[in-house]
């Protein structure tokens, strides 16, 4: 492996009950509060007024930014830069999923940034200080709980990208309590555990030698998520099946698994072009592209990609090939994935061929300057043929 530095600054506070820590871990010096949230679930659900009640009992002015979108938007986050500078926000709280968090990370960044804060977003400039912000989860999928990353959409010019400044846009803290996922519909539970798979894929896929923990590290989450998931579905209101997908999706993401190498990350670069195009859910597009990917490099590393899918499925490898026992493993994948009732093809989303060449020049783009595709380099050509065979 190679040599790295491992540090994580966020404080997980995980379980049943654990919302009440709030008033223990929001600063007391704290006057002026942003909470962000997105589509209106934690009212429906009760978790709104429950964080309410503990934020008055710290008698702090709260401000609020509700709306974010699924794929959240530069738009939205200039609307929190703006309360953030008119108001003098001294602490967010974001409470939500994946995408709210991207967002309070944004705005926690461009609030202490005198220029544009897309400049930071597509990475011309490093955010060097964020005002502080802390999480309550409530979907098990993207790992931004406990990383530094974001993804922030331009829908003006069709750019999405993904971003993030270790130690400066970690959250100070994260309370995942599982109770809190379980009004989760089924479709967006299907997503989460794709999101997070996902997540593993792209960092098992690298060059680099000598990683035998990191794989096995990567071996059990996907096994534990292959295994949890259609017990899960079976039960939505499960609290063990959703603990263990909540804190699954946590370790997927956090640091953990990519210790001494950098994963590959072509897969999460293509479907950020595809969504940044048709605004389509990301891990279904994942869904779609993943297996795709996979087919198109398996002659790379044939023997990493069997021994992945030799760790997640029952194949039986008597008579067999390498590349063989990989393709099988593959569409044992796809199967999976939709089985759970998740996406397998674009047309899924309604679509076509129209607009693929728009969107492998974006993916290219991309690719060319943030250091994607680490496990086997793509080019627009190759990009076109991932896309083609999704389609």
């Amino acid at each position: 492996m190679e040599n790295f530095t491992y540090h994580n600054p966020t404080k997980l506070i995980f379980g049943k009950g654990q919302v009440q820590a709030l008033t223990e871990e929001i600063p007391h010096y704290c006057k002026n509060i942003l909470l962000v949230y997105g589509g209106g679930s934690i009212t429906r659900n009760g978790l709104y007024d429950q964080v309410m009640t503990f934020l008055k009992s710290l008698k702090v002015n709260v401000h609020e930014l509700a709306g974010v979108e699924p794929n959240p938007r530069l738009s939205t986050v200039q609307k929190g830069i703006e309360i953030c500078r008119s108001e003098k926000i001294d602490f967010l709280l974001a409470v939500g999923g994946g995408s709210v968090i991207d967002c309070t990370k944004a705005i926690a960044a461009g609030a202490k940034h005198d220029g544009n804060v897309w400049d930071i977003i597509n990475k011309q400039v490093v955010a060097e200080e964020a005002l502080p912000f802390g999480t309550i989860l409530t979907l098990a999928a993207t790992g931004s709980e406990m990383n530094p990353d974001s993804v922030i959409t331009n829908w003006e010019t069709n750019e999405k990208y993904v971003w993030g400044s270790p130690g400066v846009t970690n959250p100070v803290f994260s309370i995942l309590d599982p109770v809190n996922t379980m009004s989760v519909p089924r479709d967006q539970t299907v997503y989460g555990m794709v999101d997070m798979m996902s997540h593993v894929f792209e960092q098992y896929f690298h060059n680099v030698t000598n990683t035998p923990l990191q794989d096995r590290i990567c071996y059990s989450v996907l096994q534990t998520v292959i295994a949890t998931a259609p017990q899960l579905l079976e039960n939505l209101e499960s609290y063990d099946h959703r603990e263990t997908i909540l804190y699954s999706g946590t370790i997927a993401l956090n640091g953990t698994l990519q210790m001494g190498y950098f994963g590959d990350w072509a897969s999460h670069t293509i479907e950020h072009a595809v969504s940044a195009v048709y605004d389509i859910p990301h891990a279904g597009g994942l869904a779609i592209l993943f297996p795709n990917w996979m087919r198109h490099v398996v002659d790379h590393d044939t023997k990493r990609m069997t021994g992945l899918m030799l760790n997640m499925f029952d194949i039986e490898t008597e008579g067999k090939t390498d590349k063989e026992i990989a393709l099988e493993g593959i569409n044992k994948l796809s199967e999976f994935w939709s089985s759970l009732g998740a996406p397998s093809r674009l047309a899924d989303y309604e679509i076509g061929e129209d607009r693929i060449d728009e969107i492998a020049e974006i993916a290219a783009k991309e690719m060319k300057h943030g250091g994607f595709g680490n496990f086997k380099p793509l080019n627009k050509e190759d990009i076109l043929s991932i896309l083609k065979a999704s389609l």
